[in-house]
């Protein structure tokens, strides 16, 4: 049974558009390409912004479960000097990681080769015990580094893995504020520099929709007459599945209580990088 991701609602678009001779719609389109000329060169002077801000020097010790037994926070840069880490949403006893987490994650496997060649390394961590993450990880298909953070501070110091006391409080610290939060963990991407001498430095973290960038193909749906066509739905990425999983019925899930997905998600609510809701578009 096919769902909604791959069979989403007709729409007629055609009514909601002048239809233009080639000329008019040339002029149309070079007032948006200022536009969008304007954006790029704000979105360099970001960038920009971004790798000058200050960095803050590693001193705790992490060490992971990996492929290889225990592995330091040192030893993921694999003889680089930039590492990225993927915060991939997966708790202790969920059964499969989360979708969405999924549909970024099969972006950033396609990179490591051309990231590899500008001095980073991308890695993912996830709060799950290693074997969970190993078999999943095979399952899909990919290549990335995956180790297990379930006997370390990392997640829980990192803002992405929230303790049962924290979320009795009914708020929990993520993306830089206090707020609700529909899941026990959160995705994001963080970054670290190591220098000659061995020292590490934290130098960026990024958390819910902060993650858009990070998708490919979001890029090309908003170049698209529907766009993401997301606004009809529960939450923004409730159409996302395992790629493996695209002819599945919507409750074909390991997990049968989602512990990835937000119960309701209506109204102002927007989904982060991983499908959690909140209430702020950032």
């Amino acid at each position: 049974m096919s769902t909604i991701a791959t069979a989403p609602r007709p729409q007629i678009l055609k009514d909601k558009h002048r239809i233009v001779s080639q000329d008019e719609w040339v002029t149309a389109r070079k007032e948006l390409l200022k536009k969008e000329k304007e954006t790029t060169r704000l979105l360099d002077q970001l960038s920009e912004q971004r790798r000058n801000l200050p960095w803050v020097k590693i001193t705790k010790n992490y060490v992971f479960d990996g492929p290889n037994g225990k592995v330091a926070l040192a030893e993921l840069f694999a003889g680089r000097n930039q590492l990225a880490v993927y915060h991939f949403m997966f708790g202790t006893d969920w059964q499969e990681g989360c979708p969405s987490c999924s549909y970024v994650s099969d972006h950033n496997d396609a990179a490591l080769p051309h990231l590899a060649a500008r001095d980073v390394t991308l890695v993912a961590i996830s709060h799950a015990p290693f074997a969970k993450l190993d078999a999943f990880k095979k399952r899909m298909g990919w290549h990335f580094n995956w180790v297990s953070a379930c006997e370390s501070d990392f997640n829980t110091d990192f803002h992405v893995s929230f303790t049962p006391e924290e979320q009795a409080k009914g708020k929990v610290y993520y993306n830089y504020t206090e707020q609700e939060f529909p899941s026990a963990e959160g995705p994001g991407l963080s970054v670290f520099y190591k220098d000659d001498a061995g020292d590490i430095y934290h130098t960026y973290s990024t958390y819910g929709r902060g993650l858009d960038q990070l998708l490919g193909t979001y890029r090309i749906l908003d170049m698209m007459p529907k766009g993401r066509d997301e606004d009809d739905l529960p939450f923004a990425m409730d159409w996302v599945r395992y790629h493996d999983r695209y002819e599945a019925s919507q409750q074909e899930f390991a997990d049968s209580d989602k512990p990835y997905w937000p119960e309701i998600a209506t109204g102002s609510t927007r989904a982060t990088g991983c499908g959690c809701t909140t209430s702020s578009p950032a």
